[in-house]
């Protein structure tokens, strides 16, 4: 067979030419943000559209006009430039001010544009670097470019890097001030002056509660979005986690170095390994801090007198004993907890009452309660007066409009006010309406606990006992070393007048009713504000 014209569909075809046209599209871009709004991107512009009426060529299209690095070409509108270019039959050059606004991507720049111009036989031109990459030196010289664009981006990199590691080695901090900071020097690398703003004093709160009061996440981001502050958990997390809150700076650039900031720290350093419960060592004084132990219940939870920071503790391990102590220099209160733990035990054993009195003691204190309370179990029985008349009201309205004495039109006009009224009331009710029968549970289960409270307080395990000595104590105890007693800013109002009201029994041995009228309204336990236990 001397017809070979059947076989050309087997042979490689060749690569496809380009192909004479006068289409072109323009692609403009900038690095960052800051130059976005400048006259680079103008400029750029305005040399592409006069480079391509040089050349007598037609702009059918115009991309980028915004901020993209190139670092790498996964580019919103650099990709959308791409897929137009190559969805459409008459595109034949990509015009851009030079090889480094295309890509600084280096060998993966130059083979985007090499695949253009093989693929689509579509042109990557330059205005300030001219050369035709459809000849072999043009293709090399632009391949070259690339390497350069590449070059130069990992130089300049490299050089901002390196700055930036040697002011965070310095404790300056290079981005933008965390939250709860602002920068009173904006603008001035080695002078910045970042300090504590507002919502810094929040965060603050936020570091105290994790740390003393072992509050949830959830809860600290609830408090501070009802405080002003719109925070998420994640976020809040990550703030926990951020030793520059304590004044420290740590970062990838300088993996493994803990750096002392320049910054106002918001918090101390001790809040911000309490908050992570963190257990420290001190091997010179043979001792060992433990954020959490069965062994120090009072820890935090009580105050120092001189200072009015936390009591912590520890452990001396030579002797096998655990002591509480205030970190303040100079305060100098260091007491075995032994002793500590007996003093509060004698605070605990005066809210107990005998089981004879437990009945008359209930009584007493719900009549006495009920006085707080009077306003509100009033309110909660007008509303529910106003309730019942309300539904009669529809019950009228409803049976005058069956009977027909009146029409629909005063029927719906009347009813979904009256409807209106009952939802409001009840929805009212729901805030009131439960104050007599929760107030008798209450007053019961705090007369339960003061039966035998110093049994309830040591059979309880850590957690047990820090929620009974908040729930009986709310702002916690403070210690006087010289005095070595205990007071307290307040008692909860459930348990302050159990005492008073038991001392009183027992000076009544015939067991005469004692009128609650007679005790004072704000009972107050001697030994607690402004005394002491």
């Amino acid at each position: 067979m001397s017809d070979l014209s059947l076989f050309k569909q087997f042979a490689p075809q060749a690569p496809k030419q380009f192909q004479d046209g006068n289409n072109a599209v323009i692609y403009t871009r900038v690095s960052s943000a800051d130059q976005e709004d400048n006259t680079s991107l103008a400029s750029q512009k305005r040399y592409c559209e006069a480079y391509a009426q040089k050349r007598g060529l037609n702009i059918v299209g115009y991309f980028g006009g915004t901020y993209e690095s190139a670092k790498t070409d996964d580019r919103k509108e650099f990709n959308r430039m791409l897929t137009f270019v190559k969805r459409s039959k008459n595109v034949n050059y990509v015009i851009v001010y030079s090889y480094e606004r295309f890509s600084r991507s280096g060998i993966a720049g130059a083979s985007i544009a090499d695949d253009l111009l093989k693929k689509y036989g579509v042109i990557t031109l330059a205005t300030t670097q001219e050369l035709d990459p459809t000849t072999p030196s043009g293709s090399f010289q632009q391949k070259i470019l690339f390497l350069f664009g590449q070059m130069d981006n990992e130089l300049r990199r490299d050089k901002v890097v390196t700055g930036m590691r040697e002011l965070l080695s310095k404790g300056y901090w290079v981005w933008a001030p965390p939250r709860g900071y602002k920068d009173l020097n904006k603008g001035k690398a080695t002078e910045r002056k970042l300090v504590v703003n507002e919502e810094g004093k929040l965060l603050k709160k936020a570091f105290e509660w994790k740390a003393y009061q072992q509050m949830p996440i959830v809860e600290i981001a609830s408090r501070l979005n009802k405080m002003g502050m719109n925070i998420l958990e994640k976020r809040l997390i990550e703030i926990f986690a951020n030793p520059f809150y304590c004044g420290l700076i740590v970062s990838k650039m300088i993996p493994g170095q803990v750096i002392e900031g320049k910054h106002e720290p918001l918090i101390s350093r001790e809040l911000f390994l309490m908050v992570h419960k963190i257990r420290q060592e001190n091997r010179t004084q043979g001792f060992v801090q433990n954020k959490e132990n069965e062994n120090l219940p009072l820890k935090v939870f009580t105050k120092c007198d001189k200072c009015g920071g936390p009591i912590t503790g520890y452990l001396v391990k030579r002797k096998g004993l655990y002591y509480y102590k205030c970190n303040t220099k100079g305060c100098n209160i260091n007491r075995s907890a032994k002793a500590m733990h007996e003093i509060f035990r004698a605070t605990l054993q005066s809210f107990k009452i005998g089981k004879e009195e437990f009945a008359i003691i209930k009584l007493q204190l719900e009549e006495l309660m009920g006085v707080f309370f009077k306003t509100h179990i009033e309110e909660a029985k007008l509303l529910k007066q106003k309730l019942t008349e309300s539904k009669r009201k529809i019950e009228a309205i409803e049976e005058r409009f069956v009977t027909g004495e009146i029409d629909r039109n005063l029927y719906d006009k009347f009813r979904p006010k009256y409807e209106k009224e009952c939802f409001e009331i009840e929805q009212e009710l729901g805030k009131t309406g439960g104050y007599k029968s929760n107030l008798t549970k209450v007053v019961n289960f705090a007369a339960k606990v003061c039966l035998n409270p110093l049994v309830l307080w040591e059979k309880s395990d850590l957690h047990g006992k820090r929620i009974f000595q908040n729930l009986l104590f709310p702002e916690g105890i403070i210690y006087n070393r010289e005095l070595d007693c205990y007071r307290t800013p307040r008692v909860n109002s459930f348990f302050s007048p159990i005492p008073q009201m038991a001392r009183a029994l027992k000076k009544h041995k015939n067991g005469d009713f004692i009128k609650a009228d007679k005790i004072p309204a704000r009972v107050v336990l001697p030994g607690l504000e402004p005394g002491l236990f």
